[in-house]
């Protein structure tokens, strides 16, 4: 917004000081003035020569020296108001300073203002945080965008290399060519998916209703059935019904996310997944384990960066696209809720998504 040039704060206050400090010389002055009036300190000279009024002895004694004051006031307001208003405005220039290297794309600098807390330091320790976390995300953005065009470009130079052998070698297969073509398609588009999914959870555009996490649950374990007959791994399912308030489709993917991962990542031919949905005390709990390889607690805290896998890639069908957990995170944490990631000493590992439960009269209307 444009604006005209005024003056400046710290001008605005100076004058303000001096002229509080002058308005209250002057009612001082003019109290004491009539308080001698009234005394009979300024009364007329009987014996003079000449015959003078009350107010004339005020004018010719009194006066002088108010008017001195009132200089001295005047200079001692303005230069002391000056200085007060400058060390009183110092913390916001620090905070302007600050501002104006965040907007040029600094967001390292921090105010870190000295002293016991105040307005300013409490604007000031703000400051930091807002410019802490929005230094926290542009580095993840940078990141993720790093990550996705990497991943996107992967199966692109793929498809150019398949069209480039097909075109050059005449007694290739075309056959072969078009099932690569058509799995590196079909990756390409998961990815694609997957990435609007996480941008549609960050906008929140979506409505709350009622969800039952026990029958999220049981949806994702039917839906995955087949593939986990695949891999070879026996799914288990308990718990009672778990009420919470979100999106249903954005929960269900994400229990569909927990379970998929629980499967692939697991032990071939042998393993086990457990989902267990529960309710604790303002809390709705779903649980997924899996066994599985045995992770590091360093690399778990890892799991839920964008394109992160906690084993060396799978070239399957079902291998993903490195945005499961991800995606998961975000939806917990759109949703007001979080996510707990553990390593099982067996191997496997113990995903734990915590959301907020409806108040218990909520539920009581439900039921009825």
């Amino acid at each position: 917004m444009d604006r005209q040039p005024g003056l400046s704060v710290r001008v605005k206050l100076t004058l303000s000081y001096a002229g509080f400090l002058m308005l209250a010389g002057a009612l001082l002055l003019a109290a004491i003035g009539v308080f001698l009036l009234r005394e009979g300190w300024l009364q007329t000279n009987e014996q003079g020569a000449w015959r003078s009024t009350p107010g004339t002895h005020f004018v010719r004694g009194f006066a002088p020296m108010a008017a001195a004051v009132m200089v001295f006031l005047l200079v001692f307001g303005l230069l002391g108001g000056w200085i007060l208003a400058g060390r009183m405005l110092a913390p916001l220039t620090r905070i302007t300073e600050a501002t104006r290297m965040a907007t040029n794309g600094s967001l390292s600098h921090r105010i870190r203002l000295p002293g016991r807390r105040d307005e300013f330091r409490e604007l000031a320790d703000a400051f930091d945080t807002m410019l802490a976390r929005l230094e926290a995300q542009v580095a993840e953005q940078q990141r993720f965008a790093a990550n996705a065009s990497h991943e996107l470009r992967t199966p692109l130079a793929i498809s150019k290399t398949l069209l480039e052998v097909a075109r050059t070698d005449p007694n290739h297969d075309p056959g072969e060519v078009i099932a690569r073509l058509d799995a590196v398609n079909t990756r390409a588009i998961d990815l694609t998916e997957a990435l609007l999914l996480l941008s549609r959870a960050d906008q929140r555009s979506f409505t709350r209703e009622p969800v039952d996490l026990s029958l999220l649950a049981e949806e994702a374990t039917e839906t995955l059935l087949p593939l986990a007959e695949r891999h070879g791994v026996t799914i288990e399912t308990s718990g009672d019904i778990t009420p919470t308030v979100g999106s249903q489709a954005l929960l269900l993917q994400l229990t569909t996310n927990l379970v998929h991962n629980a499967i692939v990542h697991n032990l071939p031919g042998k393993g086990t997944v457990w989902v267990t949905t529960g309710v604790r005390p303002r809390t709705a709990v779903l649980t997924v384990e899996n066994t599985g390889e045995k992770l590091t607690p360093q690399l778990v805290s890892t799991l839920t960066e964008p394109f992160q896998r906690g084993t060396e890639r799978v070239h399957t069908d079902h291998a993903g696209v490195g945005l499961g957990l991800a995606i998961v995170k975000r939806i917990a944490e759109v949703h007001d809720g979080s996510l707990t990631i553990t390593p099982r000493p067996e191997g496997g590992l113990r995903i734990a998504v915590q959301l907020p439960a409806p108040p218990p009269h909520t539920a009581d209307n439900e039921d009825i």
